[in-house]
């Protein structure tokens, strides 16, 4: 087993329980760490055994930049999901979704949520 990670990949979206949410947008950044299953990739250098994470990258972007989720935690696990099911070399995503600007009364660096799959 060997592990991928994309740390602090940002996206525009509108996720959120708040009106205000959806109409303004806000970043949002995203860390995967992906444990892939070996097969061939480190001893053959091939690129089909392993997770492109240019791809990866790309279908974390479509799910966040994608349809509105109230939740955090619904868009961390939908990341998961889409990627282990795009890729059947990774065992286990790690998925945390970091939202900075969470409308709480008071000031905190950001709210981050992690999510694991499958558990």
């Amino acid at each position: 087993m060997y592990v991928i990670r994309l740390k602090n990949c940002a996206f525009f979206a509108r996720h959120g329980v708040l009106d205000e949410e959806e109409a303004l947008g806000q970043r949002f950044y995203v860390d995967a760490v992906l444990s892939v299953e070996p097969g061939r990739a480190l001893v053959d250098d091939a690129i089909e055994e392993t997770v492109n994470y240019g791809i990866a990258f790309t279908v974390i972007e479509k799910i966040i930049t994608g349809e509105r989720r109230f939740l955090i935690e619904a868009l961390a696990m939908e990341v998961a999901k889409a990627l282990t099911e795009r890729f059947p070399q990774i065992k286990r995503a790690e998925i945390t979704v970091r939202k900075p600007n969470a409308p709480v009364p008071g000031v905190l660096d950001h709210v981050e949520v992690t999510v694991v799959w499958p558990e």
